[in-house]
This record gives C-alpha cells, structure tokens and sequence, in this order.
C-alpha cells in the first residue's frame, strides 16, 4: 500500500560580538546594512512575547546587540548611527526554526545534503537560528556550522542535531541502525564528543534504546526529540524524552493495531485522527500526560499541508525558482500524482482523501496542547514530496499556525521565543529587548494583522549585520534540490 512520503519525513560588520568575525567576500556581498550603530526608526514592533505590536518604535542596535526600544518620539539616535527609516514596516525576532533540515528529498527513499543552498534559504527567509533535528550527513552540518560561524558561509546559528537514533528495521538506507542500549549509549556520547548538542530519535527505535539515549544525553546537558512510531507519546514522556515531532501524525498509539515497541501500519491513522476528540477522552489525555511531563511539540504543519491536500497549497514561483530542474519536475509530478482519483480510489476506496480531515485534527490538537501549557515549537520539516524549502517554509509554518488558531501575535511568539527557550537561549534570541543579540527581521507590512506579510522579509539582521533576502533568494536559484 502506498503510504503518503512525509510520514517517513517525517556580513559588512557591526561593532561588537560581530566585529570580532571577519567575513569572507562571498559573505560581504549579502550584507545590506553596516555601522558601529544602526537606528530602526519609525517601525512596528512585534517583539516575539505575544502582546500587541508597538507602533512609531525606534530600535537602536550596536555591538551586535539591542541596545534600546522606544517611542520614536523620545528617543536620541547616535550620531553615528546609520538611520534607517521603516514607515510602513514591521520588525518580529528572528524566526527560530526547531525542524530545519539540511537535507532534501531525492527520491527512491534518499535526501541529499543541501549544504549551499539551504543556509542562505533560511537566512533569506528571517530563520537566523535552527536545529537540524535529524541528520543524515552530521559531519557536513557542523563543518558548515564552523563555516558560518567564522564568516566564510551565510547562513543560521545552528544547532546541529546528531544523527538518527534508529532502531533495527529501519526504511532508510542512510541510518545507522543501533543494536542495543549499549549502542544507543555510545552513539550519543561520541557525537557529542563531536559537537552536536542535541539528537533525534527516530520510527524503529526500541523504547530500551530511546530510555539509553534519553539518560546519556541528560546526563551531559543534552536534549532528545523524537519522530516515533515504535513507541507513542505517553510512552515516550514517561521514558523522558523532551520533544515530540510533528504530532498526531506520527503518534501511533491510538491504532488498533498497535503492538509494544513495533511500529505499525499507519495506514488507518488519517481516519482515526479525524475522530479523535482533543476536548475529551484518550486524546485529551494524552494532551495533559504530555503537559504535565513537561515534553513539547514541533508543529511542522508544511510538510503535511503538501501531502494532505489537492491544489493546497499553490506552489509558490518562488518555490519553482529555486528548484533545479530535475526537482521542480519531480515537485509537479508528485503533485499530479498525489490528486489522482484512481490512486486514491485503490489506496481508500474512495476519490476524497481522508487526509484534509485529518490536517484539520492536527491543527486542533496542536492549538488544544498548548491552551493546556504545552510547549508548541515551529518548523518546516524540508522533505516530503519537495514542496517544501528552507525559509519559505518557515514562514509558511508561521501563516498555517494561525489558520490553527493562533493569533498572529501567538503564532509569531510559537515561532521565535518558544524554539528560544527550548534552547535555553531566550536570555539571547527569541524577543526584541534591550540586551538581547540583534537577531531582528525587518518586513514591509504588518504581520500581526495580516500574518501572509511576513513573506516580505527584506533584510534580516543576525548579530546586528543586515543581510539583503532577496539576494540570498537569488543566489540559489534553480539551485535546490542539487546543492
């Protein structure tokens, strides 16, 4: 049977912390916005907490932080400081994404690391933070790290992800799959001996393996996500796994099928979703089991958007522009493919998919999980049938939380000061204040009352150098999907 492929996705310088980085001259030519002070004058802030935007404020940034929020009225602008004038613009934190991959899909079950074009996506797009929750080629991602954090590559600040904690029966070619708790224990303290900070624990795992690398990473100040289906959630929290990905989608203990430590066929789980009560029963249970052990959820709502709907969303131009050819065509043709009546006749007797109802169910869940306390991040998850890409993505995640239910101001805070606080760096990023890293997002328009504005990012400060999006966007055109 024919299982729908996300759910196996499932600087010129500033003065400062900036001035210590000497930037590459690939670097430079990105670089928008350059002073030992720069003045945000006249603009909106959405600051990333969840209260109403601020109009008329004046943002001072200098030794790549913030230095002072105010009324544009009061305040007394430095007079070295490059002024710019943003009537009629927004600013939000930069986003922080926690389901940022590297890597995309290649089809035949393989991804390939994107290692040039995504960094620059993510940028482009506000994302001036990420963790990679999952990766294929970690010796790649944090060597590219390195790179961007020493000026040579635009991109992110990374959280590099280690690879796969996968247990044996595993569909994908490119996971080591572990043999044991012993193995599980030894892969996590040697790529943390490498550098990652944090890991993802993956479909086949056993709950054995996961409670191994749960106490290892704990034991060394790590955290341990997890796109499961050999053990649900409840399971999981109760092993003391701090994140869940991607929802309902994936939890599998809810099928009747389901079995101990085996992952079942997920094929009946749309239908059943759809009939799940989040206000009452098993359902809200499991809301309140998850709340209570203190295990947020990723949303990644794109990569199921892509696969649940016909003609949703509109592939963007944007998007076709940065695909190269080979994986724009392979983009349309999954799209055909994935609305035809005869497969879906075959694959659920019937031509209406159960997976719009199913989408819908996954948006109550995740607006009910975090009325209920729950910790609710944002991502895109980069993979799927290709729809999805860096940055654009993100922002995408950011418009469909509000189609959840979020206000824009909630879903821009989901995106920002939450994955900061996940992190435990929301002393540094995740909100604009005085004292935090100049990590802001200057777009035209207002995204706190029309959140599909916050595509029209125009410079995104990282460390208070101001990079130009829409030359990054044009740097990796026809690019995606190669390199």
């Amino acid at each position: 049977m024919r299982k729908p492929a996300f759910l196996f996705a499932c600087c010129l310088i500033a003065a400062g912390v900036s001035s210590a980085q000497t930037l590459s001259p690939q670097v430079r030519g990105f670089v928008k916005v350059d002073a030992p002070a720069v003045a945000l004058t006249h603009v909106r802030v959405i600051d990333g907490t969840g209260t109403p935007a601020r109009e008329d404020q004046t943002i001072i940034l200098g030794h790549g932080k913030i230095e002072s929020v105010s009324d544009a009225a009061s305040v007394i602008i430095p007079k070295d400081a490059q002024v710019l004038d943003l009537h009629g613009y927004s600013v939000i934190p930069g986003l922080v994404g926690m389901h940022d991959h590297m890597f995309y899909p290649m089809g035949n079950g393989m991804f390939g690391e994107m290692a040039f074009s995504f960094p620059r996506l993510y940028l482009a797009g506000g994302v001036t933070t990420i963790r990679t929750t999952g990766a294929l080629e970690p010796y790649t991602d944090l060597e590219l790290k390195k790179e961007i954090d020493t000026g040579k590559t635009p991109g992110p600040k990374i959280h590099v992800t280690g690879p796969y904690l996968e247990g044996a029966g595993s569909w994908a070619l490119q996971m080591h799959q572990l043999t044991g708790p012993d193995d599980a224990t030894k892969t996590v303290n040697f790529w943390l001996d490498q550098g990652v900070d944090n890991f993802k624990a993956y479909m086949f795992i056993t709950p054995a393996e996961l409670s191994a690398a749960v106490a290892a990473a704990h034991k060394r100040g790590a955290k341990v996500t997890g796109h499961l289906c050999s053990i649900g959630f409840r399971e999981a929290a109760s092993i003391g796994i701090d994140n869940l990905e991607h929802g309902l989608f994936v939890d599998t203990e809810f099928l009747p099928a389901k079995r101990p430590g085996e992952c079942p066929d997920p094929s009946e789980n749309p239908d059943l979703m759809a009939k799940l009560d989040v206000k009452t029963g098993p359902l809200h249970d499991m809301i309140l089991d998850l709340v209570q052990h203190h295990v947020a959820v990723t949303s990644t709502l794109p990569v199921f958007e892509m696969g649940s709907f016909t003609g949703r969303p509109t592939i963007e131009k944007r998007v076709l522009d940065a695909l190269s050819p080979d994986a724009r065509n392979a983009l349309l043709w999954n799209r055909v493919r994935s609305g035809d009546s005869h497969a879906l006749q075959k694959e659920y007797g019937s031509d209406v998919s159960p997976w719009p109802a199913a989408f819908k169910k996954e948006m109550e869940f995740e607006h009910a999980f975090a009325q209920a306390g729950g910790v609710l991040l944002a991502g895109l998850d980069p993979t799927g049938m290709g729809g999805v890409i860096a940055g654009f993505g993100d922002q995408r995640e950011v418009e469909l939380l509000v189609e959840a239910g979020f206000t824009p101001v909630e879903a821009i805070r989901i995106a920002t000061a939450n994955g900061a606080q996940f992190l435990g760096e929301l002393d540094r990023i995740g909100t604009i204040a005085p004292g935090k890293q100049a990590d802001i997002v200057v777009i035209k328009g207002d995204p706190s009352k029309q959140i599909a504005d916050i595509e029209n990012v125009e410079t995104v400060f990282k460390d208070g150098v101001g990079y130009d999006s829409a030359k990054l966007i044009e740097s990796v055109r026809g690019v995606v999907g190669s390199r």
